[in-house]
């Protein structure tokens, strides 16, 4: 079996439209919870999300391909062109069959939808949706976009698995690369849920919180008050690299891709099982894959979407994986970037990366009260926290009971 290393890295973030940014506000403990802009929110039970801000596609994307694609599909081209020049690939020396995009996302073009749909449905019956509706609004067009902007011809399509989408997307390009079926791929994923259709309906499941009146400490993983999740919207890309074509091309190596696993929980649509059976398996089939143990982790990314469910029974799976590992550091991130839904594992894996890379663990912010149930022996970082870190890894959980884990490790 092959190495894979990442060789480059993206980001379109409610912290910042490149990976330095975001990383640095991390760091800072920003939030990046405010009140929604994309629409009036005023009717709606939730009116603040994590928006993306000041963000100008034109940077790396010409006026047909705006005009051509979905918001959620101008930050997957977005991620994705940072990580490119980041990574120095010349294609011109590599066979364009050799480089791949596996990229995800949980909802697709969701405001491509919404808005052919309601002017449909408020017009005089007369079917006038535009040419690029279907093209727009299916999933995969990230992945088929990235591929033609750099005549990528390798293995393209697109992982859908709800929150835990892009660690999906990881894997998947991980596995086909270490067998020798890729030299290179563009993965990540990118979401653009902050419509009315999709904020109202999260919000009737009363799956996100309504603290209104200070959106910016609304997300406040493992906090006794805690009252479910913030969405938010954008896009990470990691350019993932067989390791001798890395090497022979003298790359810079951010850290190694040494294992990941996915399973499923088979219990409920939106409810994590309570006791994390299948998160735990999830974390302990991707430490066989990495042939690592438990107590040679040194951080942590949790999925912690501060739901009053699903934070407790994740930390119920790592007090069973973990044992107490004292080596082991938590801080959930989605207290500062909310929920990116597809695209969490992506820009999650970054702040994996880079926390290996720069020795110090982002913060979880907005805990006040921490909550009695959470189990002994677990360590949140609420504190930037210095500390050399050798092995990291990320879950990602989604509706319908799927889990995701990946794990890193510096090179």
């Amino acid at each position: 079996m092959k190495r894979v290393v990442i060789t480059g890295m993206g980001a379109v973030t409610p912290l910042g439209n490149d990976v330095e940014t975001f990383w640095k506000n991390s760091l800072a403990g920003e939030s990046g919870a405010a009140t929604i802009t994309h629409f009036n929110p005023e009717k709606f039970k939730v009116q603040f999300a994590a928006e993306v801000k000041n963000f100008t596609p034109e940077k790396y994307l010409d006026r047909n391909e705006i005009k051509r694609s979905d918001l959620f599909t101008q930050f997957a081209i977005y991620a994705s062109a940072e990580a490119m020049e980041d990574s120095g690939l010349d294609l011109t020396n590599i066979d364009p069959f050799d480089i791949g995009v596996i990229w995800g996302t949980g909802q697709g073009g969701m405001q491509t939808f919404e808005d052919d749909v309601v002017a449909f449905a408020t017009g005089d019956g007369t079917p006038r949706f535009s040419p690029f509706f279907v093209p727009k609004l299916i999933a995969n067009m990230a992945s088929g976009m990235i591929s033609m902007k750099y005549g990528l011809r390798g293995i393209n399509y697109t992982t859908v698995s709800a929150c835990a989408t892009a660690n999906t997307a990881f894997m998947d390009a991980f596995n086909y690369i270490r067998w020798g079926k890729a030299k290179i791929i563009v993965s990540g994923g990118s979401e653009a849920p902050i419509t009315q259709a999709s904020v109202g309906g999260f919000s009737s499941m009363k799956a996100m919180s309504t603290r209104n009146d200070d959106p910016k400490v609304a997300s406040r993983p493992y906090d006794t008050e805690r009252d479910g999740f913030i969405m938010g919207e954008g896009a990470g890309a990691l350019i993932l690299e067989e390791y001798e074509h890395a090497k022979a091309r003298g790359a810079k190596i951010y850290a190694e891709l040494i294992g990941a696993a996915m399973t499923a929980d088979a219990y409920h649509m939106t409810a994590p099982h309570p006791e994390g059976i299948g998160a735990a398996k999830s974390m302990e089939l991707a430490l066989e894959d990495a042939n690592i143990t438990s107590d040679q982790v040194d951080y942590l990314n949790p999925h912690a979407t501060s739901t009053p469910l699903g934070d407790l029974a994740e930390l119920n799976a790592v007090t069973k994986v973990f044992k107490g590992s004292p080596n082991l550091d938590i801080s959930a991130t989605k207290s500062m970037t909310g929920h990116l839904l597809g695209a969490a594992g992506a820009v999650e894996a970054i702040l994996c990366i880079k926390a290996i890379q720069n020795s110090i663990i982002p913060p979880t912010i907005n805990i006040s009260n921490l909550d009695e149930n959470i189990p002994e022996g677990i360590h949140i970082v609420t504190e930037p926290k210095e500390k050399e870190i050798n092995i990291a890894m990320s879950n990602a959980f989604g509706f319908g009971g799927h889990n995701s884990t990946v794990i890193f490790r510096k090179i």
